[in-house]
């Protein structure tokens, strides 16, 4: 089933702002949108009491825009793969993004501070909604396509979010579980269609007018909340304000990306994770860059590789699952239009593909290490020396180290825990909290850190190495999964009467998803491989289908600890190799 058909909403980008002269900041130079912030940076001033992404970033490379001092380029760059494309300028983004800030607000009567649940594939209304929700101060939740009618439904729940946009295809998901989620009032459909008790976007869209006035927002209001998955229970709710995602690329300057206002981007990271807010939205966007999208339904390296060679994107962003297929390929057979800077961040990357990588392109991949807590933690910034298996130094306004288990601070060499400093002030780009979850965030920090769960080392020269997570986290081609949302899909089938999910190594993905299962009598004698498919097909139809095992092994029984504990580690650290 298509989600939409681009030819029914064409007016959704055709549509052009009137003329309209600006005043106040029109002799603003492109550089201007950081240096009015360098009094800040060097530490002489305090941070803003206000701030807004829209009106003092985006409505500032507008008006940069209109008075020609910006190059040529778009704002934003879509393409379906089908021969359908958008471009929008900065003041067209301004124009469209303010008619769908009045839809949610006059239609939809959503209010500052309310939530809103945005699961869109990457098509160009998911950046809209973005904007649109910044202008108004509506709180936005945006998810992944994948997620079953289970998932919207602890979502929903958990976030109290008052309307949800999403498209036909994930309508009869969403009215599955809507009586069960009181504070839902409204659901929003992206289609060509008509669903019964659904507003058609696309139609409100089209008849708003376009002359919404920005909310003032607090530097510390919240802006967006991440589900993000935990060792044990339901995700959590990431709470980022206006100044965490917001306001700190301007202070951070071209720490990981150093983009221009001619550059283009693309990362090819799903709508629901951070990494698509920080890459395709917030980051590129301070600098006046193009964010560039392919509508991508499926992850293709020909694809890709094709897009490169036809469109003057400067700066690929991807897991490294994305560069792994990559050097699949006789590489020399293609020539790439623009490309001169390459970003892998999700998990570690195999020094072997970044040597790979290099031999045929002649282009190095820098890598990031981040969280949904911090967005960037750590790079390799753009002109360091590049050591492979390395993620780089900490990244401006983080005191990034290794410590114990008492947060005392390692020495270079040695293992521990990685790191970042939250006292005694919080640095500018933490999250937050975890909302409605107090022992969580408490939780969280050790002594005067935030510790990140993840375990590496740091050298003399202050580069960062990872190891492993400390936990149980799965991050399986980028993807965050945890064991017990898997174990809670398979539990349910009836074949199954105890199971353990742990990562397991994989030449693709880096890790894969593995469970050990113990049958239930009943099926002790069943065709195992056809069991295993059963089981496979299970998860998927019951959780996002990319949390799935891959992997599937029948034990008699699992290790556990005296107090009747699954000690996973050892199943982890045997799946390794590390027994």
């Amino acid at each position: 089933m298509k989600l939409f058909k681009l030819q029914s909403l064409k007016f959704l980008w055709t549509l052009k702002p009137p003329n309209r002269t600006f005043h106040g900041h029109s002799r603003l130079l492109a550089s201007d949108v950081h240096s009015q912030y360098e009094s800040i940076r060097r530490g002489k001033q305090e941070l803003p009491k206000y701030f807004n992404y829209a009106s003092d970033v985006l409505d500032k490379w507008s008006e940069i825009e209109k008075a020609g001092k910006r190059p040529p380029n778009p704002a934003f760059w879509w393409i379906s793969g089908k021969g359908e494309e958008v471009k929008w300028s900065f003041e067209e983004l301004g124009f469209l993004s303010r008619k769908v800030a009045n839809v949610l607000t006059k239609e939809c009567g959503l209010q500052k501070g309310d939530r809103l649940i945005v699961i869109l594939p990457r098509i160009p209304e998911w950046w809209l909604v973005n904007v649109a929700c910044m202008r108004a101060g509506i709180v936005l939740i945006p998810g992944v396509s994948q997620l079953s009618a289970k998932d919207i439904l602890y979502r929903l729940q958990a976030s109290k979010a008052t309307c949800i946009i999403t498209t036909d295809k994930l309508a009869p998901a969403v009215d599955s579980v809507a009586s069960e989620c009181q504070f839902l009032k409204t659901k929003l459909m992206v289609s060509e269609g008509r669903r019964e008790g659904w507003l058609n976007f696309t139609e409100l869209y089209k008849n708003q007018a376009a002359d919404h006035s920005c909310v003032k927002t607090r530097i510390q209001d919240p802006m967006i909340i991440f589900f993000t998955s935990g060792t044990t229970g339901s995700p959590k709710m990431t709470q980022h304000s206006q100044g965490s995602l917001g306001f700190r690329p301007l202070l951070s300057e071209r720490y990981w990306l150093d983009l221009t206002a001619s550059g283009m981007i693309w990362n090819t990271a799903d709508t629901g994770w951070i990494l698509t807010s920080v890459a395709s939205v917030y980051d590129p966007w301070v600098f006046g860059s193009c964010v560039f999208i392919h509508n991508l339904p499926k992850i293709d390296s020909a694809v890709i590789l094709n897009t490169l060679c036809r469109f003057p994107i400067d700066a690929l962003v991807g897991a490294p699952t994305l560069f792994r297929m990559l050097v699949q390929n006789d590489l020399s057979s293609y020539k790439f239009m623009s490309l001169k800077y390459c970003v892998s961040g999700g998990e570690p990357l195999n020094p072997e593909v970044m040597e790979q990588w290099k031999n045929q392109t002649g282009l190095n991949i820098h890598e990031v290490y981040g969280q949904t807590e911090m967005g960037i933690i750590c790079s390799v910034f753009k002109g360091m020396k590049i050591k492979p298996g390395s993620m780089g130094k900490a990244a401006p306004l983080y005191d990034v180290q290794i410590i114990d288990k008492n947060a005392n601070i390692l020495p270079p060499g040695q293992q521990g825990e990685i790191a970042v400093r939250s006292k005694p002030k919080r640095p500018l780009g933490f999250f937050s909290e975890y909302v409605d979850n107090p022992k969580k965030t408490a939780e969280s920090e050790r002594g005067d850190f935030y510790v990140t769960g993840d375990r590496g080392t740091m050298d003399e020269d202050g580069y960062f190495q990872f190891f492993g997570r400390d936990d149980d986290i799965i991050i399986s081609s980028g993807y965050r999964i945890g064991p017990f949302e898997v174990e809670s899909a398979l539990i349910e089938h009836p074949a199954v009467v105890e199971t353990a999910v742990v990562s397991s190594p994989d030449p693709l993905r880096g890790e894969v998803v593995k469970a050990f299962v113990v049958l239930s009598p009943a099926f002790s004698s069943s065709d195992l491989k056809s069991l295993t498919q059963d089981l496979q097909d299970h998860v998927k139809k019951t959780t996002a289908p990319y949390k799935y095992p891959r992997k599937v092994e029948f034990v008699q029984e699992l290790p556990k600890t005296v107090t009747g504990k699954i000690k996973r580690n050892e199943l982890r650290d045997k799946e390794w190799g590390r027994m």
